[in-house]
């Protein structure tokens, strides 16, 4: 079986609203054997709708519409895709009383225009939507099925989960099972050279791709069960793992800084960062991650010199003598934020994250990282080159900050051949 998305919403073709409704459906379709074939945006206007709906009829076996089930005017998918197959609306009862129990839960009347979401086309299988208003449906003709599901993500999400995914269990023949090899400290290009043997593979497959400074490789494999799937994919990933060693940070994570604070939480150690280039970024990506409050003690953004000094306790002599750019103000930004904190490891990142230099000329994209245990400190220095991309420099350099913290807490920090002070 093979399937279209397409998504409904003027606001999606005018860049409003970011469109993850299509990479989740599109991720979670592979897994189920069901491949997509196309995936189309069209707005809120009766006669496109009918005709994007008509095309992706014709050479696809299942259309899936998120979008359009609201209970204002140009919320018209469900219309449409009734009028394609020849059906009339009726109002389903359960899903009136699911709605006026929905605003009960708020103490609201429900307003009569939310009544139109509770029409369904005739013979439909209705999903019910635990975090909204409109309900999800299903409708099939001559071997032809349209999956009308909401648009928010926070709605449509789990009504695929709940409902659609065991409705398409029955269509599906094979299991497609897919892992991220996460890797850092080596790009896109070195990585599919060094793993050329595997890239014409079938099944199982094995896919480069590259991550704001980092890289991934994708080992997909297609089976009747998704044990055996994994039985054909574990031997490709130990090889992996036999090949590039502390390279790979993990499989299946989010990004380095989920790693990172899994690590801390197993060790029973917490962090503490300095920035001062990166702003808070580097604070701000870990305490993104669920679990952070257990390891991260505290961020200190250092902007200024007299913060760097008063706060930190870099001496004035330092910055003189170095600059504030410099491996050793990084060193002493490191170790102020452990003696304030009290953690087990502490991080000093300084440099110019753009888009323009200072008053130095030293270049756009420079940044040296320190990590301490109280005991020692390792330094880095970073030239990521990228004039103009302020965003970059500074997520970059957050990143080898965590892959450094990362490669210290696995026992491994010594294979990065960083200078190292012992105090």
């Amino acid at each position: 079986m093979n399937c279209e998305i397409l998504n409904v919403g003027t606001e999606l073709l005018l860049g409003d609203i970011l469109n993850t409704n299509a990479q989740f459906l599109s991720q979670e379709l592979a897994k189920l054997g069901i491949g997509v074939q196309y995936v189309n945006t069209v707005g809120d206007n009766k006669d496109r709708l009918k005709r994007s709906i008509t095309n992706a009829l014709e050479h696809s076996d299942m259309v899936i519409t998120t979008g359009g089930l609201g209970p204002t005017a140009d919320d018209i998918t469900k219309e449409v895709c009734s009028e394609v197959f020849g059906l009339e609306l009726e109002l389903h009862q359960e899903s009136l009383e699911n709605m006026k129990a929905y605003f009960n839960r708020f103490n609201h009347p429900m307003p009569l225009t939310n009544e139109k979401q509770a029409y369904i086309p005739k013979g439909a299988i209705v999903f019910k939507n635990k975090f909204g208003t409109a309900p999800g449906c299903v409708i099939e003709k001559d071997k032809k099925l349209i999956i009308m599901l909401p648009g928010p993500p926070r709605e449509l999400v789990p009504m695929f989960n709940d409902h659609v995914n065991p409705f398409l269990q029955k269509f599906s023949n094979s299991i497609i099972v897919s892992h991220r090899v996460r890797t850092f400290g080596i790009g896109e290009s070195a990585l599919a050279e060094k793993v050329s043997n595997l890239l014409d593979n079938s099944n199982p497959t094995v896919a480069p791709y590259a991550k704001d400074g980092e890289a991934l490789l994708r080992v997909t494999a297609k089976a009747e069960t998704k044990e055996e799937a994994e039985k054909m994919i574990t031997p490709i990933i130990d090889n992996l793992y036999s090949q590039f060693g502390s390279l790979i940070y993990g499989v299946d994570y989010e990004n380095i800084e989920q790693k990172l604070v899994e690590l801390l939480a197993q060790k029973n150690m917490t962090i503490s960062i300095a920035e001062s280039c990166t702003g808070g970024y580097t604070s701000k990506r870990i305490t993104d991650i669920s679990g952070a409050s257990g390891v991260f003690e505290c961020g200190i953004i250092s902007y200024s010199n007299r913060i760097k000094n008063q706060v930190l306790n870099v001496s004035e002599d330092t910055l003189k003598k170095y600059s504030a750019i410099s491996g050793p103000v990084a060193v002493e930004m490191a170790k102020g934020a452990l003696n304030l904190s009290g953690a087990s490891i502490a991080i000093g990142i300084t440099g110019i994250a753009g888009p323009n230099s200072d008053e130095t000329g030293s270049p756009v994209g420079l940044s040296f990282i320190a990590l301490t245990d109280g005991k020692s400190a390792w330094v880095k220095k970073l030239e990521i080159g990228r004039n103009g991309q302020r965003d970059y420099n500074r997520y970059v350099t957050g990143s080898h900050a965590f892959n450094m913290a990362r490669m210290y807490l696995e026992g491994q920090i010594d294979e990065l051949g960083l200078e190292r002070i012992d105090f």
